[in-house]
């Protein structure tokens, strides 16, 4: 069980211009959220956030590269974001 506090308010981020109906998706679990919102947006260090996450350090690093390459797949190969609320 993982402590959560961030509640994002959209659920989509798609590329402008495009229907969302012809875009694959990458889906952000909401640990990965999370994750990347303590560290990239808070500037917490991985031992900070995994304190607020109730993780140990190397699972915090690992949700967090796994957002992180979740969102940078998105943005080079032009896909939408869901965030599985």
């Amino acid at each position: 069980m993982r402590c959560l506090q961030c509640d994002p308010l959209a659920e989509y981020f798609k590329p402008r211009g495009i229907p969302l109906v012809n875009l694959e998706e990458v889906i952000l679990e909401l640990d990965e959220v999370e994750a990347v919102n303590l560290a990239d947006k808070l500037g917490y260090s991985h031992e900070d956030g995994a304190k607020k996450m109730e993780v140990s350090r190397a699972t915090f690093g690992r949700i967090l590269k796994s957002g992180r390459k979740k969102i940078a797949e998105a943005i080079l190969d032009g896909k939408a974001i869901r965030l599985n609320k």
